[in-house]
């Protein structure tokens, strides 16, 4: 027969990626910043050999996802031993996926389904519509679904040539008749990589001799009887694991993906984008194979190199020390995108030294003349609180900077910063810089306050490109095609070798410093033209600017800590501990070290035998992981005091004792991060402490927020948290009439929603009812699925099918919202939030029915989460403004989720609940009336 004209390569990404990683395991592949490239690196010299030798017309690479299949719920221990995924692996997982994204190679994925069924099932229906298709992986599992056009393909691996095993090659191997046979070898053997039971005992060739005897696991087992010895005893007291196991081993080919050849098209890689991803993971030899020529940029002649460096001597050598004017400007190098990436030794730059105070006041005059200019400081440390200043970089205009020194001597800094103190509280003089709070925090600590127009170029293009990286060496690399100086070449790596900025030569640090200001400047250029075009400039100067400086305020304030609180509170659970670890002791009949895997793993299995046969790692001791303890804690109380005590040694460990570390010396306060550019939704994060992780479900995890107290007895916590603002405000843009008017009424949204959509009366729904109706209203908000709200109400898909199904045509006006906005977004390639901000959606339109599923959830969301955070932010900034323009005493000093905490002086107690409800609930108006809870404490719990 005339083999198909059509050849589809389908590649199974995990299978790969692990292969790749052990290969490297000896002699990993680090880059010059840290990054284990080792699983990318070989993925793609195996993706490269497939493509330029087997040259496919299409080609596909499917991933397992984090969501459970049906095998899950079929057997909870389904994979359950594993241990956990490689840091570097996961690190390499979204590479491979932008990887496969430059490469213009469809991802298929799809939630409930593993990598191994979507192949299973695309394979197949491209074999009936005339392919020959290769699955490439080395899981010997896909056996069974070789056929005629239908085949594995095992790449070359440790000096060994690919493999192409058709039908007669895989029942060589197997020693099988059949290729069905395959599943029923599996099912007999189990696996104890996925954790399939199979028959204990029965290897591969029991389980030939048993197939080639009887033909199938079924045969087999309706002659039990038959089979003699410990081997037919096995067979019959293990007939359910046995089938089971054969459920367990079969690959779905009825996955729900549609299969279109013209998805799976072999197209041209986007140069631009291996580019930028090859230079990150530094694959020189691979960028020019994959493109085919060379990219590199010419090193600069030596004339060039000259010039740059009399470019830095021009204005500050020794002859003239005091004229700080503007040198001619020179414009900026521009490559074609093809060509390496620029540096400081290749392009034409003058950054200046000023270390005397006429030339200070020289360049404070030039600055004062300007309508805005860039500053960078540079310190001696990332926290601002305890960083001193070593110096500060201007600049004003592209390729050219001024440094200013800064002594260690307080009185010579002080009569420094006086000089430039005019011009950074001048409020006519826009300040740029890159993450610029830290900046404005640094200049707090020497009584300085920043005042005028913001312009932060990190949160400019967080603006413009939420999902992506804003850190400055991405941005120069990604809009100016440049390589900034690294850090570590100045101070070291991170660590205790690391020195500070005080360790480096002025005129090193000047390049340095001057850089980074400069290269900021050009980014401020750049992106204050694009803000407009993508409807983010309003946003940026009304919201992300004024609530930097909020931030700012809050960080610098902080929140004091009740540390005997929790030295107390560590007290307690360390004698929780002890009784536990007592209690497990006794239930043992021994002591032993309850943190040592191995220890444990003999007291459970070889000592106290409970269970036949227990699990073990790939290194041989007995796996005691939570999940395995979990299967035994109702059987084995020991279990559950295990776990018990590993929930109490975790509190303890990274909260209780944790927090008071986090005490600044000098304040005696705990000075939390926020993060306005991490969240692509416009959600605030923090750090040091990650306020939005402290433990609220356990009773002793709610103590936590016992530690935060005011600051004397003249002060209270004030808590206001908003009331199911996402609710309220998919109510108001669906403009659906029963939920406004139940919200405006104030009634049980999820009573209401349950009496719907259960159809019985609002006296008659029941707890569960109500459960189920408040899993589908928040649900609904993230584009919930049947089989999503299956998995969380613990019912089957069948029943969450209905149950959605009943909500929209109760409430259509949602429905018909979620089909509106996806179908602008579907237009427009994105969505907006009340205030404009954009969430963009590359899959929109995508031909995968996966990526397109996934953003069109986004669709329905982005703007409802988004302008959640729209209004606290603007609530935020409203509220600091009353408090500054009262003159109040009292402060906003957290800000967590939905919830704003206030220390509130008790003078001003009445009037702070008043206006802090009416600022957040008239933040943005909105047809649905917003609500607050308001509380008050002498610390955050009794607040909450």
């Amino acid at each position: 027969m005339e083999r198909p004209a059509n050849k589809l390569f389908l590649l199974d990404a995990m299978a790969l990626i692990y292969r790749a990683h052990f290969a490297f395991i000896k002699a990993p592949r680090i880059t010059s910043k840290g990054l284990n490239t080792s699983a990318v690196f070989g993925f793609t010299n195996t993706l490269l050999e497939v493509l330029q030798k087997e040259k496919p017309t299409h080609i596909g690479v499917a991933f397992d996802t984090s969501a459970p299949t049906f095998r899950h719920v079929q057997y909870e221990a389904y994979k359950a031993q594993r241990e956990a995924q490689p840091e570097d692996i996961t690190v390499a997982i979204p590479l491979v996926k932008q990887l496969l994204e430059a490469m213009c190679i469809p991802i298929l994925v799809l939630d409930g389904f593993e990598a191994d069924d979507i192949i299973g099932t695309i394979a197949k229906e491209a074999s009936k519509e005339g392919f020959e298709v290769y699955m490439m992986t080395p899981d010997k599992d896909y056996g069974q679904l070789v056929e005629e056009y239908v085949h594995i393909y095992k790449p070359a691996f440790m000096g060994k040539p690919a493999e192409v095993l058709g039908v007669q090659e895989v029942l060589d191997k197997w020693k099988i008749e059949r290729i069905d046979q395959v599943i029923d070898m599996l099912g007999l053997m189990g696996d104890a990589v996925d954790n399939i039971p199979g028959i204990p005992g029965v290897g591969e060739k029991t389980a030939q001799k048993l197939i080639q005897q009887y033909g199938s696991m079924e045969a087999i087992l309706e002659n039990a009887a038959d089979i003699k010895g410990k081997l037919g005893e096995k067979i019959r007291d293990n007939k359910d694991k046995a089938l089971l196991s054969k459920e367990l081993a079969t690959i779905d080919t009825k996955v729900p993906v549609p299969f279109d050849a013209e998805d799976l098209t072999v197209c041209e890689p986007n140069s631009e984008k291996i580019i930028a991803l090859f230079d990150q993971l530094e694959f020189k030899t691979l960028k020019n194979r994959v493109l085919g020529g060379q990219t590199t940029l010419p090193a600069p002649s030596s004339k060039q190199a000259a010039a740059s460096k009399a470019g830095q001597l021009d204005l500050f050598g020794e002859a003239a020390p005091s004229a700080p004017a503007p040198s001619t400007a020179v414009e900026p190098i521009v490559e074609p995108q093809n060509m390496e990436l620029r540096s400081i030794d290749s392009t034409l730059h003058r950054y200046h030294t000023v270390d005397t105070l006429e030339a200070m006041e020289s360049l404070c005059h030039y600055l004062s003349l300007q309508s805005q200019f860039c500053f960078d400081t540079e310190t001696t440390s990332l926290e601002t609180l305890d960083a001193e200043l070593v110096g500060i970089a201007f600049s004003y205009r592209p390729t050219e900077a001024f440094y200013v020194p800064i002594p260690a001597d307080p009185e010579q800094t002080k009569r420094i910063l006086e000089v430039f103190k005019p011009v950074w509280e001048n409020e006519n003089i826009g300040k740029i810089g890159q993450n610029i709070k830290y900046d404005i925090l640094v200049l707090k600590n020497y009584q300085i306050e920043v005042k005028g127009p913001l312009f932060d170029t990190m949160l400019a293009h967080y603006l413009l490109e939420p999902d992506k990286r804003h850190g400055m060496d991405i941005l120069a690399e990604t809009y100016l095609r440049y390589t900034p100086v690294s850090i570590t070449e100045l101070i070291g790596k991170k660590g205790v070798k690391q020195g500070n900025m005080r360790d480096v030569s002025i005129a090193e640090v000047t390049e340095y410093a001057g850089e980074d200001a400069d290269i900021t400047y050009q980014l401020y250029d750049i992106f204050r033209e694009e803000l407009p075009k993508f409807n983010a400039q309003t946003l940026f100067e009304t919201v992300e600017m004024p609530l930097l400086q909020v931030l700012a305020e809050m960080e610098n304030a902080g929140v004091k800590i009740d540390t005997q609180a929790l030295a107390e509170m560590s007290k307690a659970l360390e004698i929780d501990l002890r009784n536990t670890e007592s209690e497990i002791f006794e239930a043992a009949g021994s002591s032993f070290n309850i943190n040592s895997p191995k220890q444990l793993g003999e007291v459970l299995f070889d000592k106290m035998k409970l269970v036949a046969k227990p699990k073990k790692t790939k290194t041989g001791q007995y796996a005691t992981g939570e999940d395995i303890l979990s299967d035994l804690e109702n059987e084995h109380e020991i279990a559950r005091k295990i776990l018990d005590y590993r929930e109490l040694q975790k509190l303890k460990s990274t909260y209780v004792d944790a927090l008071p570390a986090l005490v600044n010396a000098q304040t005696g306060r705990i000075h939390t991060s926020y993060n306005q550019a991490v969240a692509a939704t416009g959600r605030l994060s923090s750090t040091n402490p990650n306020l939005q992780n402290i433990p609220i479900r356990t009773e002793r995890g709610k103590e936590i927020r016992k530690a935060f107290i005011a600051s004397n007895d003249q002060y209270r916590i004030l808590s206001a948290d908003y009331s199911q603002i996402e609710l309220r405000i998919m109510a108001a843009f669906s403009e659906d009439q029963s939920m406004i008017e139940a919200f405006n009424q104030g009634r049980d949204i999820h009573a209401t929603t349950a009496s719907k959509v259960f159809k019985v009366p609002l006296e008659e729904v029941s707890s569960d009812m109500r459960r189920k109706a408040k899993m589908v209203n928040f649900g609904i908000i993230y584009g919930i699925s049947a089989f999503g709200l299956s998995q969380r109400l613990g019912i089957p898909r069948g029943e969450a099918a209905e149950i959605i199904t009943a909500y929209f045509e109760e409430f259509p006006a949602v429905k018909a919202y979620m089909d509106r906005v996806v179908a602008q977004a579907r237009e427009n390639q994105y969505v907006e939030t009340i205030l404009g901000r954009r969430r963009y959606l590359a899959d929109i339109n995508s031909r995968n029915a996966t990526n397109r599923g996934y953003a069109e959830r986004n669709a329905i969301n982005a703007p409802i989460q988004g302008s959640a955070a729209d209004m606290i932010k603007l609530a935020m900034i409203r509220i600091h403004d009353y408090l500054r323009k009262e003159n109040l005493k009292s402060r906003m000093i957290l800000q967590v989720h939905d919830e704003l905490v206030f220390e509130a002086h008790i003078s001003e107690i009445d009037l702070l609940k008043e206006k802090v409800n009416e600022l957040m609930c008239q933040a943005i108006p909105l047809p649905v009336k917003m609500e607050t809870g308001i509380g008050l404490g002498y610390n955050w719990l009794e607040a909450h």
